[in-house]
């Protein structure tokens, strides 16, 4: 449990640039383990589930910064 709280307090301290490059890294190794999975040489299933949830927090919290930044702009434009 603690290394997810870890894990995501090191993603919110990633610029949007970086946030976007770790999960093009990301997707890149899940596709690379969809592979290995279908030719059966994969050692971990499990690992396939923990990339796609990465996957998903890293794109989660770009988000809450595209939408914070938005709301900056707005708040500055009043």
């Amino acid at each position: 449990m603690e290394t997810k709280t870890l894990q995501v307090k090191h993603l919110r301290g990633l610029t949007a640039m970086e946030l976007d490059d770790k999960t093009r890294d990301l997707k890149k190794e899940l596709f690379h383990l969809r592979f290995q999975f279908v030719a059966g040489r994969v050692e971990s299933p499990a690992h396939i589930k923990q990339i796609r949830r990465a996957i998903a927090r890293g794109k989660t919290i770009l988000r809450e910064k595209q939408k914070g930044e938005a709301g900056l702009g707005s708040a500055v434009k009043a």
